[in-house]
């Protein structure tokens, strides 16, 4: 599945914006991306296994904050990271 990663995560990908990733489920995308660019699930996901507060997940354009929802092979996966500051 193609996964787009937001700007902040690029250092982890060798500043490529889309990788390929697999996975049943949106956390074993998670993981093999975890494999393939060790250190950037921490980054999305804390030590209780959830997702960050600060970070989205879309799967063909749609939200979703659980990681146990199906992947079939040929969804769109989006990463995006909220911006804060003041």
């Amino acid at each position: 599945m193609k996964v787009s990663v937001p700007s902040p995560l690029y250092s982890y990908t060798g500043q490529l914006r889309e990788v390929e990733a697999s996975g049943a489920s949106v956390a074993e995308l998670l993981w093999d991306l975890d494999r393939q660019f060790p250190g950037i699930r921490f980054r999305m996901i804390d030590e209780q296994d959830r997702l960050r507060p600060h970070m989205r997940i879309f799967v063909n354009r749609v939200e979703t904050r659980r990681l146990d929802v199906a992947l079939a092979g040929s969804e769109e996966i989006q990463i995006l990271q909220a911006l804060s500051g003041g």
